[in-house]
């Protein structure tokens, strides 16, 4: 064997060690997420209630598309009840926790989250008879919670909290329909540097989403600073009849980009949408 190939071999046998540990890493999910998210609960791998599709490698950090779909329907005698969502290796792993209900249709959720490097991300849901089961993506981007903040920044300030519903108004009646729930807020991280003033902004996101129709919920959402810019939701609900879809959310500040101790409440929004067959 030439001399000049033994340091690269010892390179690429020292490497693969930790590119397997890396994809496969759960000590942040055994040591920090489990202990304070899920104590003393009996979690599942073998027969997940949801599915996780998630990019192996990420072309934009920032808005990292993942779909969970749920394989059982929601039905007033077993439903989803909830699903959070972790970025193992985020600095702050937290992604949400959405509550369902029975009039949500189907357990499914699409959304776009910020992934800060290498990691894994999770989906644990919980049923209504207290049954908890896990999914795992393994997924490549890296600089997503800090990736920095626009020049038009003041523009998208001023657009923050307005709100637009999608549908496709040719439902039938008691059948699930996917509804997409666009808001316009830039989500700061706390983390991010200004492109103008080279400043790093303070954290600025939305903590709390509520959808109803009817006044019957069909989604709660409790969400931190991995969600993306402009928050995008696609999700389901039952229309049992004409009437009206309204989301209601709020924003707050933090002084740290990981610690929620200190923290300021912000604003409050309402969207209302009249649902028509």
């Amino acid at each position: 064997m030439p001399k000049s190939l033994k340091p690269i071999i010892l390179l690429l046998t020292l490497a693969l060690p930790l590119a397997v540990r890396a994809e496969g890493d759960d000590e942040t999910w055994n040591n920090v997420i489990k202990t304070q998210y899920f104590p003393g609960k009996t979690i599942s791998e073998t027969d997940p209630l949801i599915e996780l599709e998630a990019p192996y490698r990420a072309e934009d950090p920032a808005i990292v598309p993942l779909k969970v779909s749920a394989k059982i329907p929601q039905t007033p005698q077993k439903y989803i009840k909830k699903i959070w969502m972790f970025v193992d290796k985020n600095p702050l792993p937290f992604i949400g926790e959405f509550e369902f209900f029975p009039q949500s249709g189907k357990a499914d959720l699409a959304l776009r989250v910020r992934v800060n490097t290498y990691s894994n991300i999770r989906a644990i849901a919980e049923t209504n008879d207290g049954q908890y089961s896990m999914v795992k993506k393994f997924v490549k981007a890296s600089g997503g919670c800090s990736a920095p903040v626009g020049a038009d920044l003041d523009e998208a300030m001023k657009r923050q909290g307005k709100v637009k519903f999608r549908i496709d108004n040719s439902f039938k009646t008691g059948e699930p329909l996917q509804t997409q729930l666009m808001i316009s807020h830039p989500n700061l991280t706390g983390m991010q540097m200004d492109q103008m003033t080279r400043y790093i902004r303070k954290s600025n996101f939305i903590d709390h989403i509520s959808v109803k129709f009817n006044d019957k919920p069909v989604l709660n959402a409790d969400i931190d600073i991995a969600i993306s810019a402009d928050p995008n939701f696609r999700f389901y609900f039952v229309p049992d009849r004409p009437g009206e879809l309204s989301a209601e959310f709020s924003d707050k500040s933090c002084e740290s980009p990981v610690k929620r101790e200190a923290c300021t409440p912000g604003k409050h929004y309402t969207e209302r949408y009249a649902v028509a067959p």
